[in-house]
């Protein structure tokens, strides 16, 4: 809560930043497409709030990328990035590219949690990491533009399950039957 994570995706989408962001109730969903990078983000902007949190795995699940966004000035922040970083990895999308992002980097001089840490705990889990400022639109770009060029490519259209059944609109003459349940 208050890590900045709003704050982030509406610069990112809308190029946009407000000095006071409502806190976000439940989650918020926003869409941006990278041409370049032939991707469309669907965001959802979850809440930070605990009571919240139960509702987070239905936007999460089957997602391909997850940006978890902690405050530099709040130690606290960075543990509860910590704490999400291990629910997505047990129970998110085994395949998914994730990345932490250190957000307020305008406010280094009252940083608590130092870029070193941050990075280390970053590389020692396979996240990417940047430190960002939805204010000063300080990497929120290339934030989303290294997942968006790290996101798996499919080769080809894969075919349509011929799996189940095959419904048609008329049984052939032969089996057709008189009357009803017969």
């Amino acid at each position: 809560m208050g890590a900045g994570k709003s704050s982030l995706v509406l610069r990112f989408v809308k190029g946009q930043f407000f000095d006071y962001q409502e806190s976000t109730i439940g989650a918020a969903f926003l869409t941006k497409t990278m041409p370049e990078q032939h991707v469309k983000f669907e965001i959802w902007d979850t809440a930070g709030q605990e009571r919240y949190h139960s509702l987070a795995p239905m936007y999460y699940r089957g997602a391909a990328a997850a940006v978890i966004v902690y405050d530099i000035t709040n130690q606290d922040s960075f543990t509860k990035a910590k704490n999400w970083v291990k629910e997505l990895q047990r129970q998110g999308n085994p395949n998914m590219l994730m990345a932490l992002a250190g957000n307020k980097a305008d406010l280094a001089d009252s940083r608590a949690v130092t870029k070193e840490e941050a990075s280390a705990y970053a590389e020692e889990n396979g996240l990417a990491f940047c430190e960002t400022s939805a204010k000063t639109n300080v990497n929120v770009l290339e934030v989303f533009t290294d997942l968006a060029t790290r996101l798996p490519r499919p080769s080809a259209p894969q075919p349509q399950s011929t799996s189940g059944i095959t419904l048609t609109e008329q049984p052939p003459a032969s089996a057709r039957k008189s009357g009803c349940c017969s």
